[in-house]
């Protein structure tokens, strides 16, 4: 009786396999850990300790014979490795996102005083915009705008690198919105940023 349950129990994850389609999606939680890591080293701030990943969970199978366990395992993990591999890795150590990292760690100090003065800020969209440009001395307003402009132009690389690092391009746009929001989230107290309406603010 235990080995008829064993082989029905098997066909029918067999058959439901049959039926899987793997999708790719973007692997929210780790995408992150990763921004949350680049963003700290850019400003300067300790790495700290990544977030646990979410949305991890496992299927209980304790009514399950020791069998029937053993082989739904087996199947599943026929099936479900390729999407949880993506969930669970970010590259970020390529030499192209090592340079924009380093190139933007290296403008930090010059754009740190018009992140204070509230001059310039995090926009929505994860780069940096002048907010008050009457808070920049008239001397330095060229200077200003171009290292903003620079910074700019890293970011967006950075965003685009990362997604064609891991295979996804099309994921340019969610690590976008994963870092506008780490930005934020790691920014000091006093810097200026802007909400999801556009509208600035300070932390």
């Amino acid at each position: 009786m235990k080995a008829i349950r064993v082989l029905i129990t098997t066909s029918l994850l067999l058959s439901l396999g049959a039926c899987v389609t793997i999708n790719i999606y973007f692997p929210a939680a780790a995408a992150e850990d990763a921004a949350r890591i680049i963003v700290r080293d850019v400003l300067g701030q300790p790495p700290g300790e990544p977030k646990p990943e979410d949305g991890k969970t496992t299927e209980p199978r304790s009514s399950l014979p020791g069998a029937v366990t053993r082989l739904a395992g087996l199947a599943l993990d026929l099936l479900v490795p390729p999407a949880h591999a993506q969930q669970a890795d970010i590259n970020i150590s390529t030499p192209a996102i090592n340079a924009l990292r380093s190139s933007m760690r290296a403008r930090t100090p010059s754009l740190a005083p018009y992140y204070t003065s509230g001059a310039i800020g995090f926009s929505r969209d994860g780069l940096v915009a002048v907010r008050a440009l009457d808070a920049i001395p008239l001397r330095d307003r060229t200077s200003a705008q171009k290292l903003v402009a620079d910074e700019n132009q890293d970011r967006n690389a950075l965003y685009r690198e990362i997604a064609r690092a891991n295979g996804h391009p099309e994921w340019e746009s969610n690590i976008r919105e994963t870092f506008a929001k780490v930005w934020v989230d790691e920014a000091p107290k006093g810097y200026w940023y802007q909400d999801s309406g556009g509208n600035w603010r300070q932390k």
